[in-house]
C-alpha cells in the first residue's frame, strides 16, 4: 500500500469519516472509496459491488474476484438521558461495539466520573445538553429516568432531529402517558409511534443488567436495519 493512501486513511480515521480500502490481493494495489464518489480505472468495474459492500458495513473479498473491501464505519453517536444503574451496564455492552456513548443527567450525583470513567458527561438539563452535542438522523436516544422534566425535553429533540433510534424507559401506562404529553406538545401519531417504548426487546428478563442486555440487543438491531 502506498504511503500517500496509509496517510489519507490515518486523515480519514481522525476526522471519523466513512469510507472503505479496496484492494487488489493479486498485486497489492488499493483505493479509498467512499460515498457517492467513482472508483479509478483499476477498479471501476467493481463500483457496484464494493457500494454494497459499504451499504452493508461488510469486509470481505467480492465474489469470483481478488479484490477485498474493507470497510471503516463512523462510531454511532448514542445518547443516555439518565444516570442510572442500568445506564451502566449499557455502557459495559457497549464497550466491544461502534457506538460513541455520551450521558445526560442534570443530577451530578448519578452521572459522575466515578460511576461512568472515561465517557462524555455533561451534567445538564436535556435543552442545555444538546447545545453541546451535534446530532442528526444517525444517532440514537436512551432515555431512562421516568421523569418528564428530563424525558421529555430529549425525546422532542430526538424527534424533531429524526433519530433513528429513540427508546424508553417506563411501563406501558407511563409511555401512554408520555405519548398524550407528546401529543399536546404537537407531536404527530407517526412521530409517536417511532419511540420504541417501553424500550429493548422481549427477553423476559427484569434484572438492570438484563433489562440493558434488551436494550442495547433492539439498538443493535435498528442501527443495522438504517
Amino acid at each position: 500500500m502506498k504511503l500517500k493512501i496509509l496517510q489519507e486513511i490515518i486523515k480519514k480515521k481522525n476526522s471519523k469519516t466513512e469510507f472503505a480500502i479496496v484492494t487488489n490481493l493479486k498485486d497489492g494495489d488499493s483505493e479509498i472509496f467512499e460515498k457517492g464518489k467513482k472508483l479509478s480505472k483499476n477498479f471501476e468495474s467493481y463500483q457496484d459491488r464494493v457500494e454494497i459492500f459499504f451499504k452493508t458495513k461488510k469486509n470481505g473479498v467480492i465474489e469470483n474476484t481478488e479484490i477485498f473491501v474493507e470497510t471503516y464505519i463512523r462510531p454511532i453517536k448514542v445518547i443516555i438521558v439518565g444516570a442510572v444503574h442500568i445506564a451502566q451496564y449499557l455502557v459495559d455492552f457497549a464497550k466491544s461495539l461502534n457506538f460513541e456513548i455520551s450521558i445526560i443527567d442534570p443530577r451530578g450525583y448519578f452521572a459522575s466520573e466515578q460511576r461512568f470513567p472515561d465517557l462524555k458527561i455533561i451534567n445538564k438539563w436535556p435543552d442545555e445538553a444538546f447545545k453541546e452535542i451535534e446530532t442528526n438522523e444517525n444517532t440514537a436516544l436512551i432515555a431512562l429516568t421516568h421523569d418528564p422534566k428530563i424525558d421529555d425535553p430529549a425525546l422532542q429533540h430526538a424527534l424533531n432531529k429524526k433519530f433513528y433510534y429513540i427508546g424508553a424507559l417506563g411501563s406501558k401506562k407511563t409511555h401512554e402517558n408520555r405519548c398524550q404529553r407528546l401529543k399536546k406538545a404537537g407531536f404527530n401519531d407517526e412521530q409517536i409511534h417511532s419511540i420504541h417504548g417501553p424500550i429493548g426487546i422481549k427477553l423476559g428478563g427484569r434484572s438492570a443488567p438484563e433489562i440493558a442486555l434488551s436494550i442495547i440487543s433492539q439498538l443493535v438491531s435498528e442501527t443495522y436495519k438504517k
